[in-house]
């Protein structure tokens, strides 16, 4: 057997559940879908009627409701309450990490309100905003602007608050990093009530450093203010088939952004926007997008494709058209490029819905589509999630840019998942070790991507249901996460916390650096009030004497043995 050749595994015998779930889609036609595109609709509406307030009086109710929370928190009594946590039910989360921590007694804090589009500062390039903000609504206020956040990340569902507390990226994240690298400003309601507003450059500097990855465990954010950049029109995107083995994949996937040269600073040598999408082992598409003028786009001669109506093919079986017909070029509407993975969310809409993706029903159905992730999994049950954790996988992994071809080859013997999806971005070299960090010395090695202040990573989406799985054969796949789990610590990469995790605490702190965060947390008083981002991240049930004891155990470590 070859090095890349997948082990022969056994039949799996069928059960109950495996019926229940190829039968789903009954319950996501007739119930997921009307309620779904209910939500989205009512959601709109509040939209709308939000950015149709002054300034004034969204800044009036964002005060107030910054008071209520303050409150709440004062409120809290120590001795009796459980630890802090949002009031968002736990099916709510776009991530698939179920949100077992809300199973043990919690202190509840009301976020709901915090929804809105608090200013667009064109001056300052600063867009202000409150954390249920979500990337359809901030792109709907700033795309008629010819302004868009840096990193506007594809779903709509996916809030400025996840993204920052958590992980977000997007095509642009090869120029300005993850997400949470182009904020300027988190205003955070610390446990003991107060309020402050911490950047880079004020007291409140190492929190700033610790919010990202932290899952919301130093304190409620209340509002951010994230870098804005000028776009255009269009985006002009340019499909390039390529054929060979995984590495070779990988190399033209470097090649697509990465000038061999190293002049990655180049705007004239590095395009806008990049993703690749690998099919198969030996087959994949590199796109590249550069904003376009309206005038540009419109020219004779040009194609322009509004992939957002509809009833258009779902925007990965477009893209995979390239491998038939050739390298080709066509004009996207720019808004309608950000979300181009919504409808069909990825390619897990096909597992969802087998027939969604035929023409018959993006015409007479399309319309309805996505089905809200959260109204996914709020009718599942526990017994679809669990056969969900074991027969599917949603983990992105982030690995150095030179470690792409060995994680793709990784992924391809161990899970034998397809398509894939690479996305580049920064990791950049702080003043402070951060929870995530560059390998020590990157910049002396002069490799593919990186810059003297950045090391290039990639993010290998793996999002949908293992070969085996798919050919009825026997699969662990919670050995196979936690096979990957070792893979990214022994190769220096990271785990992104919304996803499914095998990890013990001790192999938690191996991935992630916990230096920073843990002296946020005795500074700011966290311990005791939040639960620590291990526990919150932790798979299965927490009972509150097991968080309880674990935050005790802090509370009880020295400083130093902390750090």
């Amino acid at each position: 057997m070859s090095d890349l050749e997948a082990p022969l595994r056994p039949k799996r015998k069928k059960i109950w559940v495996d019926y229940f779930v190829q039968f789903r889609w009954i319950i996501v036609i007739f119930v997921v879908l009307p309620i779904s595109f209910t939500l989205y609709f009512l959601t709109y509406l509040g939209d709308i009627r939000s950015e149709s307030k002054s300034f004034k009086q969204r800044q009036k109710e964002h005060d107030e409701n910054v008071k209520k929370v303050v409150k709440r928190l004062k409120d809290r009594n120590p001795k009796k309450d459980g630890l802090v946590c949002t009031a968002r039910k736990p099916w709510i989360a776009v991530g698939m990490r179920n949100v077992d921590y809300k199973r043990a007694r919690h202190f509840e804090v009301d976020l709901s309100a915090f929804r809105n589009v608090l200013d667009i500062d064109q001056e300052r390039m600063i867009a202000r905003v409150e954390p249920l903000v979500n990337m359809g609504q901030i792109s709907r206020v700033t795309v008629p602007l010819n302004l868009a956040l840096a990193v506007v990340a594809e779903l709509d569902d996916l809030t400025v608050g996840g993204l920052i507390n958590g992980y977000g990226i997007e095509g642009s994240s090869h120029i300005y990093g993850l997400f949470s690298d182009t904020v300027v400003a988190y205003e955070i309601v610390l446990a003991d009530g107060q309020l402050v507003r911490a950047t880079k450059d004020n007291e409140y500097s190492d929190l700033f450093y610790a919010i990202p990855w932290s899952q919301g465990t130093l304190g409620l954010l209340v509002a951010a203010e994230i870098k804005l950049i000028p776009i255009k029109e269009y985006m002009k995107l340019t499909y390039k088939p390529v054929v060979g083995n995984l590495q070779e994949l990988a190399q033209a996937y470097v090649d697509s952004f990465a000038p061999r040269d190293g002049d990655q600073d180049n705007p004239e040598k590095v395009p806008d926007f990049v993703e690749t999408m690998i099919y198969n082992p030996t087959e994949g598409v590199c796109m590249t997008g550069r904003y376009a003028s309206k005038e540009e786009a419109k020219k004779k001669g040009n194609k322009i494709n509004s992939v957002g109506w509809w009833f258009k093919p779902w925007f990965y079986q477009h893209a995979q058209t390239a491998l038939k017909k050739g390298e080709f070029v066509e004009y996207i509407p720019t808004r309608e490029y950000y979300h181009r993975h919504t409808r069909c969310l990825y390619w897990e809409g096909k597992l969802i819905l087998p027939f969604a993706d035929q023409c018959w029903f993006r015409f007479l159905l399309g319309w309805l589509m996505p089905p809200k992730v959260s109204l996914l999994k709020a009718t599942q049950g526990e017994a679809i999630r669990n056969y969900y954790h074991e027969m599917h996988v949603i983990q992105d992994m982030l690995v150095p840019l030179y470690k792409v071809g060995d994680a793709l080859e990784w992924v391809h013997r161990e899970m034998e998942v397809y398509p894939l999806w690479l996305c580049p971005h920064r990791l950049y070299k702080l003043p402070v070790k951060t929870m995530i960090y560059p390998e020590p010395g990157f910049e002396l090695q002069r490799r593919q991507g990186d810059t003297s202040y950045a090391q290039m990573y990639t993010d290998v989406g793996v999002y949908y249901a293992p070969g085996p799985v798919l050919r009825g054969e026997q699969y662990d796949g919670a050995a196979a996460v936690s096979r990957l789990e070792s893979w990214l610590i022994e190769n220096h990469g990271f785990q992104p916390q919304y996803a499914v995790s095998e990890l013990n605490e001790k192999n938690f702190w191996r991935m992630f650096d916990a230096g920073l965060y843990e002296q946020a947390r005795r500074k700011y008083g966290a311990v005791g009030t939040f639960m620590s981002v291990y526990y919150k991240s932790k798979k299965g049930r927490k009972t509150e004497k097991e968080v309880q004891e674990a935050e005790q155990a802090i509370l009880e470590t020295p400083d130093a043995e902390a750090c």
